[in-house]
């Protein structure tokens, strides 16, 4: 499956679905939290569209594959 091309904020949007939550803000970068063990914590960049390879890093990350992150949005 292709990856789509989406925002930062549309990505922290899926991942908030699965129990992450926006921990803090430093600079332009979105940093979440996972309270659950493993406690993850991913750092997403806010822009308006994602590379490719930090999108695939962030759902690896997370513990997904690409289609179940897909089904997330």
């Amino acid at each position: 499956m292709r990856l789509p091309v989406i925002s930062g904020l549309k990505a922290v949007k899926a991942f908030c679905r699965i129990g992450y939550e926006v921990d803090v803000q430093e600079g332009s970068h979105m940093i979440l939290r996972h309270s659950e063990p493993p406690h993850r914590r991913l750092s997403v960049p806010n822009h308006k569209e994602l590379a490719k390879g930090t999108l695939r890093t962030l759902i690896r990350d997370a513990g997904l594959t690409v289609q179940e992150f897909a089904d997330l949005l």
